[in-house]
Protein backbone atom coordinates (compact mmCIF):
# COMPACT_ATOMS: atom_id res chain seq x y z
CA UNK A 1 0.00 0.00 0.00
CA UNK A 2 1.11 3.06 -0.89
CA UNK A 3 0.37 6.77 1.10
CA UNK A 4 0.49 9.63 -1.10
CA UNK A 5 2.74 12.31 0.75
CA UNK A 6 2.38 15.89 0.21
CA UNK A 7 5.58 16.79 0.60
CA UNK A 8 5.97 15.45 -2.96
CA UNK A 9 4.42 18.31 -4.05
CA UNK A 10 6.78 20.27 -2.11
CA UNK A 11 10.23 18.69 -3.79
CA UNK A 12 8.32 19.22 -7.33
CA UNK A 13 8.27 23.13 -6.92
CA UNK A 14 11.57 22.45 -5.57
CA UNK A 15 13.10 20.33 -8.99
CA UNK A 16 11.05 23.68 -11.29
CA UNK A 17 12.57 26.05 -9.72
CA UNK A 18 14.66 28.68 -11.79
CA UNK A 19 18.09 27.49 -8.82
CA UNK A 20 17.37 24.31 -6.74
CA UNK A 21 20.26 24.00 -4.36
CA UNK A 22 20.76 20.49 -2.76
CA UNK A 23 18.19 19.53 -0.36
CA UNK A 24 18.53 18.98 2.93
CA UNK A 25 15.60 16.41 4.45
CA UNK A 26 15.16 16.86 7.57
CA UNK A 27 12.70 14.63 10.20
CA UNK A 28 12.46 12.30 12.82
CA UNK A 29 13.24 8.89 12.32
CA UNK A 30 10.86 6.36 10.63
CA UNK A 31 8.82 9.33 8.87
CA UNK A 32 9.60 8.21 5.35
CA UNK A 33 12.21 10.06 4.09
CA UNK A 34 14.07 7.42 2.07
CA UNK A 35 11.18 6.03 0.70
CA UNK A 36 9.64 10.23 -0.38
CA UNK A 37 13.10 10.30 -1.88
CA UNK A 38 13.00 7.37 -3.66
CA UNK A 39 9.63 7.59 -5.17
CA UNK A 40 10.39 11.27 -5.99
CA UNK A 41 12.86 10.52 -8.00
CA UNK A 42 11.31 7.42 -10.03
CA UNK A 43 7.93 9.32 -10.38
CA UNK A 44 9.67 12.42 -11.89
CA UNK A 45 13.14 11.89 -13.37
CA UNK A 46 14.30 9.19 -15.52
CA UNK A 47 16.71 7.44 -12.89
CA UNK A 48 18.00 7.60 -9.69
CA UNK A 49 21.35 7.44 -8.52
CA UNK A 50 20.83 5.98 -4.57
CA UNK A 51 23.96 5.97 -2.36
CA UNK A 52 23.55 4.84 1.04
CA UNK A 53 26.79 6.04 3.17
CA UNK A 54 26.17 3.93 5.96
CA UNK A 55 26.27 0.41 3.67
CA UNK A 56 28.80 1.68 0.91
CA UNK A 57 32.46 2.66 2.49
CA UNK A 58 33.92 3.44 -1.03
CA UNK A 59 32.09 6.60 -0.76
CA UNK A 60 34.09 7.93 1.81
CA UNK A 61 37.31 7.55 0.22
CA UNK A 62 35.55 9.66 -2.59
CA UNK A 63 34.40 12.55 -1.07
CA UNK A 64 37.63 12.79 0.88
CA UNK A 65 40.04 12.64 -1.86
CA UNK A 66 38.72 15.71 -3.63
CA UNK A 67 35.97 18.94 -3.47
CA UNK A 68 35.46 19.18 -7.09
CA UNK A 69 31.92 18.49 -7.95
CA UNK A 70 33.09 17.44 -11.41
CA UNK A 71 35.49 14.92 -10.06
CA UNK A 72 33.03 13.68 -7.73
CA UNK A 73 30.38 13.14 -10.05
CA UNK A 74 32.48 10.95 -12.82
CA UNK A 75 33.56 9.09 -9.51
CA UNK A 76 29.90 8.71 -8.30
CA UNK A 77 29.14 7.42 -11.80
CA UNK A 78 31.34 4.14 -11.01
CA UNK A 79 29.46 3.28 -8.18
CA UNK A 80 26.02 3.74 -10.20
CA UNK A 81 23.85 1.46 -11.90
CA UNK A 82 22.09 4.26 -13.92
CA UNK A 83 23.49 7.22 -15.73
CA UNK A 84 24.06 10.79 -14.02
CA UNK A 85 22.89 13.09 -16.02
CA UNK A 86 21.69 17.06 -15.29
CA UNK A 87 17.97 17.29 -15.45
CA UNK A 88 17.38 13.20 -15.84
CA UNK A 89 19.47 12.07 -12.94
CA UNK A 90 18.35 12.56 -9.20
CA UNK A 91 21.27 12.29 -6.90
CA UNK A 92 20.02 10.60 -3.36
CA UNK A 93 22.82 10.57 -0.54
CA UNK A 94 21.23 8.89 2.18
CA UNK A 95 22.58 8.74 5.45
CA UNK A 96 25.06 11.38 5.06
CA UNK A 97 25.88 12.07 8.71
CA UNK A 98 28.28 9.51 8.51
CA UNK A 99 30.60 11.13 5.90
CA UNK A 100 31.29 14.71 6.74
CA UNK A 101 33.49 15.35 3.49
CA UNK A 102 30.05 14.68 1.54
CA UNK A 103 28.04 16.48 3.93
CA UNK A 104 30.54 19.64 2.84
CA UNK A 105 30.51 18.71 -0.57
CA UNK A 106 26.75 20.31 -0.77
CA UNK A 107 28.35 23.52 -0.95
CA UNK A 108 31.07 22.78 -4.26
CA UNK A 109 27.58 21.24 -5.72
CA UNK A 110 25.25 24.46 -5.24
CA UNK A 111 28.12 26.56 -6.29
CA UNK A 112 29.62 24.76 -9.08
CA UNK A 113 27.30 22.39 -10.74
CA UNK A 114 23.72 23.79 -9.83
CA UNK A 115 22.18 21.57 -13.06
CA UNK A 116 22.39 18.75 -11.09
CA UNK A 117 18.85 17.42 -8.60
CA UNK A 118 20.43 16.78 -5.58
CA UNK A 119 18.67 15.48 -2.52
CA UNK A 120 20.50 14.41 0.82
CA UNK A 121 19.29 13.10 4.62
CA UNK A 122 20.08 10.96 7.01
CA UNK A 123 18.88 9.77 10.97
CA UNK A 124 19.65 11.89 13.68
CA UNK A 125 20.80 14.92 10.96
CA UNK A 126 20.23 17.55 13.43
CA UNK A 127 21.98 15.23 16.17
CA UNK A 128 25.30 14.47 14.25
CA UNK A 129 25.69 17.95 13.10
CA UNK A 130 25.63 19.46 16.68
CA UNK A 131 27.57 16.66 18.21
CA UNK A 132 30.75 16.56 15.26
CA UNK A 133 30.35 20.34 15.06
CA UNK A 134 29.75 19.79 11.65
CA UNK A 135 29.27 23.23 9.22
CA UNK A 136 25.77 23.55 8.13
CA UNK A 137 26.30 25.67 4.07
CA UNK A 138 23.99 27.99 4.70
CA UNK A 139 22.77 29.46 2.15
CA UNK A 140 23.83 26.48 -0.05
CA UNK A 141 21.32 24.15 0.61
CA UNK A 142 17.54 24.43 0.80
CA UNK A 143 15.91 22.10 4.42
CA UNK A 144 12.67 20.50 3.62
CA UNK A 145 10.93 19.10 6.85
CA UNK A 146 9.65 15.93 6.90
CA UNK A 147 6.43 14.90 9.56
CA UNK A 148 4.92 11.92 10.07
CA UNK A 149 1.63 11.21 8.14
CA UNK A 150 -1.15 13.77 8.39
CA UNK A 151 -4.59 13.14 8.75
CA UNK A 152 -5.08 14.77 5.43
CA UNK A 153 -2.72 11.84 3.57
CA UNK A 154 -4.25 9.23 6.17
CA UNK A 155 -7.91 10.26 4.87
CA UNK A 156 -6.73 10.21 1.34
CA UNK A 157 -6.63 6.65 1.51
CA UNK A 158 -9.06 5.38 4.43
CA UNK A 159 -11.84 7.15 2.94
CA UNK A 160 -11.34 8.86 -0.55
CA UNK A 161 -14.73 10.12 -0.65
CA UNK A 162 -14.59 11.35 2.59
CA UNK A 163 -11.08 13.37 1.69
CA UNK A 164 -13.06 14.67 -1.77
CA UNK A 165 -15.40 16.21 0.57
CA UNK A 166 -13.29 17.72 2.71
CA UNK A 167 -11.02 19.26 0.19
CA UNK A 168 -13.98 20.80 -1.63
CA UNK A 169 -15.20 22.86 1.53
CA UNK A 170 -14.97 26.59 1.00
CA UNK A 171 -16.45 28.26 4.01
CA UNK A 172 -17.69 27.64 7.12
CA UNK A 173 -20.65 25.60 7.48
CA UNK A 174 -22.65 22.90 9.16
CA UNK A 175 -21.21 19.51 7.70
CA UNK A 176 -24.03 16.90 7.48
CA UNK A 177 -24.35 14.50 10.57
CA UNK A 178 -23.81 11.23 8.82
CA UNK A 179 -20.56 12.83 7.59
CA UNK A 180 -19.46 14.40 10.53
CA UNK A 181 -19.60 11.15 12.25
CA UNK A 182 -17.67 9.02 9.70
CA UNK A 183 -15.00 11.98 10.01
CA UNK A 184 -14.55 11.84 13.41
CA UNK A 185 -14.45 7.95 13.67
CA UNK A 186 -11.67 8.30 10.79
CA UNK A 187 -9.95 10.68 13.18
CA UNK A 188 -10.23 8.27 15.93
CA UNK A 189 -8.60 5.44 14.32
CA UNK A 190 -5.74 7.99 13.20
CA UNK A 191 -4.87 9.48 16.98
CA UNK A 192 -4.86 5.67 17.54
CA UNK A 193 -1.86 4.71 14.99
CA UNK A 194 -0.47 8.26 14.85
CA UNK A 195 1.66 9.23 11.24
CA UNK A 196 4.72 7.09 11.43
CA UNK A 197 4.36 4.96 7.81
CA UNK A 198 4.68 1.61 8.73
CA UNK A 199 2.16 2.48 11.41
CA UNK A 200 -0.47 3.89 9.40
CA UNK A 201 0.04 0.80 6.27
CA UNK A 202 -0.63 -1.89 9.32
CA UNK A 203 -3.97 -0.46 10.42
CA UNK A 204 -4.81 0.50 6.57
CA UNK A 205 -4.10 -2.67 5.54
CA UNK A 206 -6.31 -4.50 8.85
CA UNK A 207 -3.50 -6.55 10.15
CA UNK A 208 -5.15 -5.84 13.74
CA UNK A 209 -4.05 -3.79 16.58
CA UNK A 210 -1.88 -6.16 17.85
CA UNK A 211 0.24 -5.22 14.82
CA UNK A 212 0.31 -1.46 15.03
CA UNK A 213 0.96 -1.65 18.66
CA UNK A 214 4.02 -3.87 18.02
CA UNK A 215 5.36 -1.41 15.05
CA UNK A 216 4.93 1.35 16.99
CA UNK A 217 6.31 -0.22 20.04
CA UNK A 218 9.53 -0.98 17.59
CA UNK A 219 9.79 2.64 16.59
CA UNK A 220 10.23 3.77 20.59
CA UNK A 221 12.58 0.88 21.18
CA UNK A 222 14.93 2.33 17.83
CA UNK A 223 14.41 5.59 19.55
CA UNK A 224 15.84 4.46 22.88
CA UNK A 225 18.58 2.38 21.02
CA UNK A 226 19.64 6.01 19.39
CA UNK A 227 20.39 7.57 22.84
CA UNK A 228 22.94 4.72 23.31
CA UNK A 229 24.44 5.73 19.82
CA UNK A 230 24.06 9.25 19.14
CA UNK A 231 24.14 11.00 22.71
CA UNK A 232 27.26 11.56 25.11
CA UNK A 233 26.97 9.01 27.58
CA UNK A 234 26.57 11.75 30.65
CA UNK A 235 23.25 12.76 28.85
CA UNK A 236 22.26 9.27 28.19
CA UNK A 237 19.70 8.38 31.25
CA UNK A 238 18.62 12.57 30.77
CA UNK A 239 17.05 12.01 27.39
CA UNK A 240 15.55 8.88 28.21
CA UNK A 241 14.40 10.03 31.57
CA UNK A 242 12.87 13.26 29.65
CA UNK A 243 11.54 11.35 26.72
CA UNK A 244 9.60 9.19 29.55
CA UNK A 245 8.14 11.86 31.39
CA UNK A 246 6.30 13.15 28.45
CA UNK A 247 3.05 11.09 29.48
CA UNK A 248 3.08 12.92 33.50
CA UNK A 249 4.29 16.28 31.58
CA UNK A 250 1.29 16.34 29.74
CA UNK A 251 -1.38 14.52 31.68
CA UNK A 252 -1.13 17.69 34.50
CA UNK A 253 -4.00 19.78 34.22
CA UNK A 254 -1.86 22.64 33.23
CA UNK A 255 0.93 21.23 30.67
CA UNK A 256 3.75 23.16 31.47
CA UNK A 257 6.71 21.33 31.47
CA UNK A 258 8.32 20.91 34.87
CA UNK A 259 11.92 19.17 35.73
CA UNK A 260 10.92 17.78 38.95
CA UNK A 261 8.30 15.83 37.11
CA UNK A 262 11.21 14.35 35.53
CA UNK A 263 13.17 13.98 38.68
CA UNK A 264 12.44 15.28 41.81
CA UNK A 265 14.91 17.73 42.43
CA UNK A 266 16.09 18.47 39.18
CA UNK A 267 17.68 21.55 37.75
CA UNK A 268 16.77 22.95 34.20
CA UNK A 269 20.77 23.21 33.21
CA UNK A 270 21.22 19.64 33.98
CA UNK A 271 18.53 18.63 31.47
CA UNK A 272 18.42 21.37 28.53
CA UNK A 273 20.99 19.39 26.56
CA UNK A 274 18.81 16.55 26.88
CA UNK A 275 15.91 18.65 25.34
CA UNK A 276 17.91 19.79 23.00
CA UNK A 277 18.78 16.77 21.51
CA UNK A 278 15.64 15.31 22.06
CA UNK A 279 14.41 18.31 19.73
CA UNK A 280 17.42 18.16 17.39
CA UNK A 281 16.69 14.43 16.66
CA UNK A 282 13.50 15.67 15.54
CA UNK A 283 11.27 13.50 18.38
CA UNK A 284 9.83 16.68 20.12
CA UNK A 285 8.49 19.95 19.88
CA UNK A 286 8.91 22.54 22.49
CA UNK A 287 6.11 25.54 22.82
CA UNK A 288 7.06 28.82 24.29
CA UNK A 289 4.50 30.75 26.01
CA UNK A 290 4.28 34.31 24.62
CA UNK A 291 4.16 37.11 27.68
CA UNK A 292 2.00 39.06 24.95
CA UNK A 293 -0.27 38.18 21.93
CA UNK A 294 1.20 40.85 20.04
CA UNK A 295 4.00 40.91 16.74
CA UNK A 296 6.01 39.62 16.55
CA UNK A 297 5.41 36.77 18.91
CA UNK A 298 9.04 35.82 19.33
CA UNK A 299 9.37 38.92 20.44
CA UNK A 300 7.65 38.13 24.30
CA UNK A 301 8.70 34.01 24.14
CA UNK A 302 9.23 33.44 27.99
CA UNK A 303 12.17 31.21 28.01
CA UNK A 304 11.59 29.15 30.92
CA UNK A 305 7.90 28.46 30.45
CA UNK A 306 7.43 26.04 27.45
CA UNK A 307 5.22 22.95 26.87
CA UNK A 308 6.58 19.66 25.09
CA UNK A 309 4.92 17.44 22.67
CA UNK A 310 5.86 14.10 21.22
CA UNK A 311 7.02 14.07 17.31
CA UNK A 312 4.06 11.83 16.61
CA UNK A 313 0.39 11.37 18.83
CA UNK A 314 0.35 7.60 17.78
CA UNK A 315 4.03 7.54 19.42
CA UNK A 316 2.84 9.40 22.35
CA UNK A 317 -0.07 7.49 22.95
CA UNK A 318 1.82 4.26 22.54
CA UNK A 319 4.76 5.36 24.89
CA UNK A 320 1.48 6.18 27.47
CA UNK A 321 1.01 3.09 27.80
CA UNK A 322 -3.32 4.13 26.40
CA UNK A 323 -4.91 1.13 25.19
CA UNK A 324 -6.51 1.66 21.35
CA UNK A 325 -9.83 0.62 22.79
CA UNK A 326 -9.76 3.64 24.99
CA UNK A 327 -9.39 6.04 22.30
CA UNK A 328 -11.48 4.52 19.91
CA UNK A 329 -14.70 4.53 22.48
CA UNK A 330 -13.71 6.79 25.62
CA UNK A 331 -13.54 6.16 29.09
CA UNK A 332 -14.01 8.51 32.08
CA UNK A 333 -10.67 8.07 33.60
CA UNK A 334 -8.97 9.29 30.03
CA UNK A 335 -9.62 12.73 31.15
CA UNK A 336 -6.57 15.13 31.03
CA UNK A 337 -4.45 12.85 28.64
CA UNK A 338 -7.24 12.63 25.91
CA UNK A 339 -7.04 16.66 25.92
CA UNK A 340 -3.31 16.59 25.48
CA UNK A 341 -3.86 14.03 22.76
CA UNK A 342 -5.42 16.86 20.64
CA UNK A 343 -3.65 18.77 21.66
CA UNK A 344 -0.69 16.99 20.06
CA UNK A 345 -2.62 16.36 17.09
CA UNK A 346 -3.40 20.00 16.88
CA UNK A 347 0.19 20.85 16.85
CA UNK A 348 1.62 18.43 14.26
CA UNK A 349 -0.90 19.36 12.21
CA UNK A 350 -0.02 23.37 12.34
CA UNK A 351 3.34 22.04 12.03
CA UNK A 352 3.08 20.40 9.13
CA UNK A 353 1.25 23.09 6.71
CA UNK A 354 2.45 26.33 8.27
CA UNK A 355 6.53 25.28 9.09
CA UNK A 356 6.61 26.95 12.55
CA UNK A 357 6.08 26.35 15.83
CA UNK A 358 2.87 28.40 17.48
CA UNK A 359 2.92 29.90 21.20
CA UNK A 360 0.56 29.57 24.23
CA UNK A 361 -0.55 31.85 26.02
CA UNK A 362 -1.89 32.27 29.93
CA UNK A 363 -3.00 35.06 32.03
CA UNK A 364 -1.90 34.62 36.07
CA UNK A 365 -3.87 31.37 36.33
CA UNK A 366 -6.94 32.65 34.94
CA UNK A 367 -6.99 31.42 31.59
CA UNK A 368 -4.89 29.60 29.17
CA UNK A 369 -5.20 29.19 25.39
CA UNK A 370 -3.55 26.28 24.07
CA UNK A 371 -2.20 27.80 21.04
CA UNK A 372 -0.98 31.36 19.69
CA UNK A 373 -0.37 32.04 15.97
CA UNK A 374 0.29 34.63 14.09
CA UNK A 375 -1.97 34.52 10.55
CA UNK A 376 -0.57 37.16 8.12
CA UNK A 377 -1.20 40.13 9.81
CA UNK A 378 -3.22 38.88 12.70
CA UNK A 379 -2.52 36.83 15.97
CA UNK A 380 -5.27 34.44 16.64
CA UNK A 381 -5.78 31.99 19.66
CA UNK A 382 -6.67 28.79 19.30
CA UNK A 383 -8.39 26.51 22.00
CA UNK A 384 -8.40 22.74 21.85
CA UNK A 385 -11.18 20.47 23.20
CA UNK A 386 -10.49 16.62 22.75
CA UNK A 387 -14.54 16.30 22.77
CA UNK A 388 -18.08 17.96 22.13
CA UNK A 389 -17.98 19.74 25.93
CA UNK A 390 -16.67 23.04 25.08
CA UNK A 391 -17.23 24.90 28.44
CA UNK A 392 -14.43 27.05 29.67
CA UNK A 393 -13.47 30.46 29.73
CA UNK A 394 -10.29 30.78 28.66
CA UNK A 395 -10.91 31.53 25.12
CA UNK A 396 -13.10 34.28 26.48
CA UNK A 397 -11.18 35.90 29.05
CA UNK A 398 -8.74 36.16 26.19
CA UNK A 399 -11.22 37.73 23.49
CA UNK A 400 -12.61 40.21 25.58
CA UNK A 401 -8.90 41.40 26.60
CA UNK A 402 -7.26 41.73 23.30
CA UNK A 403 -10.52 41.38 21.05
CA UNK A 404 -9.05 39.50 18.40
CA UNK A 405 -10.68 39.65 14.24
CA UNK A 406 -10.55 35.91 14.78
CA UNK A 407 -10.02 32.93 17.33
CA UNK A 408 -10.54 28.76 16.26
CA UNK A 409 -12.11 26.22 18.89
CA UNK A 410 -11.13 22.78 17.84
CA UNK A 411 -13.33 20.53 19.21
CA UNK A 412 -15.53 17.36 18.69
CA UNK A 413 -18.53 19.79 17.52
CA UNK A 414 -19.84 20.41 14.02
CA UNK A 415 -18.18 23.08 11.82
CA UNK A 416 -20.08 26.72 12.62
CA UNK A 417 -19.38 30.23 12.99
CA UNK A 418 -20.27 32.66 15.99
CA UNK A 419 -19.36 36.53 15.81
CA UNK A 420 -15.49 36.17 15.56
CA UNK A 421 -15.06 32.61 16.63
CA UNK A 422 -14.54 30.21 14.53
CA UNK A 423 -15.81 26.17 15.66
CA UNK A 424 -13.80 23.50 13.56
CA UNK A 425 -14.05 19.65 13.92
CA UNK A 426 -10.70 18.68 15.34
CA UNK A 427 -10.62 16.72 11.56
CA UNK A 428 -10.84 19.82 9.64
CA UNK A 429 -7.27 21.63 11.55
CA UNK A 430 -5.12 20.49 7.99
CA UNK A 431 -7.91 22.17 5.92
CA UNK A 432 -8.15 25.40 8.09
CA UNK A 433 -4.59 25.85 8.24
CA UNK A 434 -3.98 25.17 4.95
CA UNK A 435 -5.81 28.33 3.92
CA UNK A 436 -4.08 31.53 3.68
CA UNK A 437 -6.51 33.98 6.10
CA UNK A 438 -8.42 32.37 8.27
CA UNK A 439 -10.27 35.71 8.51
CA UNK A 440 -11.88 35.48 5.20
CA UNK A 441 -13.88 32.51 6.75
CA UNK A 442 -15.99 34.28 8.75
Amino acid sequence: MEIERNIINELVDWKTSERHKPVLLMGARQTGKTWVMQEFGRKYFDYVAYFDFSETMELETIFSQTKDPERLLKDLALQSDVPIEPGKTLLVFDEIQECEAAFNSLKYFCDKTPQYHIIAAGSLLGVAVRRRRMTVPVGKVTIIRMNPISFDEFLRVSEPSLHEFVSGLDEVDHIPEIIHSKLLLEYRRYQVCGGMPEAVVALLSDKGMGTVESVLQNILDLYEMDFAKYAEPRDIPRIKALWHSLPSQLSKENRKFVYNVVQSGARAKEYEDGLLWLEEAGMIHRVFSTAKPAMPLSGYREVNAFKVYACDSGLLRRLARVPSDVVLGGASNYTEFKGALAENMVLQSYIATQKEMPYYWTSSGRAEVEFVVQNGVNIVPFEVKAAGCVSGKSLTVYNEKFNPVVRVRFSANNLQKNGNLISCPLYLADWLFARRDWSELL
